[in-house]
């Protein structure tokens, strides 16, 4: 330790030291410095949205006010058709996401070790892949006529291309000595399976869940717009085609309210619990 700084531990001995306050209005703002820029972001650009209301002199079909918006989600919460269509389009969302997430796992898994599979299913996939749902529906519809089938079946369509890429990427990318050392351990293709190549393809795995689930979170106010008599897509369609702009703009904040859900209750803690499961790294920011 050079002079200086005995010097200057020996006169700040007898001292107290101040400690940072970890109560207090101070405190608590420190600790949610994010949510509340954010919402001050927010509240900022309500007023500028408020104020340019007048200045711009257009109608209300064009350009409703922040108040008339707000007006018509209450009385949309009054009626009790909100809560009803959000929740609509959230267990859709569910059973489509659940469905088409297994069936691109276990499909990515099977043709990721197989390459027989590969070879028989890989040009039929690439061929699928390249037909968008919005081409599908019309088909769909023919079939199965407007309703739940409708939406699910596109839904884990929109689903299963993604995650079905990422996952063959992620069997293959899992290095062959790590298979062959846990095959010299005796493990079983069970053991090698559970315990090698699938904490291995996880990280892709999840990267195929995210991209996926945004396609169908998308797919599914689509398809609630054209097949579907409730859910967030059908109030934004019906209050467009009612000329109620605002009613539409409540259907479009209740879309993104729904993803704010969808990410926080659901992709959030899954990769959590399995990072923390298999002592695995993700990048970014993910608290």
């Amino acid at each position: 330790m050079t002079d200086a700084a005995t010097t200057a531990a020996g006169a700040g001995a007898g001292r107290p030291v101040a400690l940072p306050r970890t109560s207090g209005p101070a405190a608590w703002a420190r600790r949610n410095r994010r949510p509340l820029l954010g919402a001050l972001g927010m509240l900022l650009f309500l007023a500028a949205w408020q104020i340019s209301v007048p200045l711009v002199g257009m109608s209300e079909y064009f350009y409703p006010s922040p108040a008339r918006v707000f007006e018509s989600f209450v009385e949309l919460v009054e009626k009790g058709m909100l809560p009803v269509y959000f929740l609509d389009s959230l267990w859709r969302y569910a059973l489509g996401v659940g469905i088409g997430a297994a069936i691109g796992i276990v499909l990515g898994i099977a043709i990721g070790l197989s390459p027989f599979l590969s070879r028989i299913f890989g040009p039929f996939i690439n061929f699928l892949y390249a037909i968008v749902e919005s081409a599908w529906i019309a088909l769909f519809v023919v079939w199965w006529g407007y309703g739940l089938k409708v939406i699910i079946v596109l839904l884990v369509y929109v689903m299963v291309f993604p995650l079905l890429y990422n996952t063959i990427a992620g069997v293959r990318l899992v290095p062959q000595v790590y298979i062959n050392a846990a095959r010299t351990l005796g493990a079983t293709r069970w053991q090698v399976l559970t315990n090698v190549i699938l904490p291995g393809a996880l990280p892709n795995i999840f990267t195929g869940l995210r991209i996926g689930a945004g396609f169908a979170f998308r797919g599914l106010i689509f398809a609630e717009m054209l097949a579907a008599s409730s859910g967030i897509g059908f109030l934004i369609y019906e209050g467009a085609s009612t000329q109620n702009t605002a009613r539409t703009i409540v259907g479009m904040i209740s879309m993104g309210l729904m993803w704010l859900v969808i990410d926080n209750v659901y992709l959030k803690p899954v990769e959590r619990m399995t990072v923390e499961h298999w002592g695995l790294l993700v990048t970014g920011d993910r608290k």
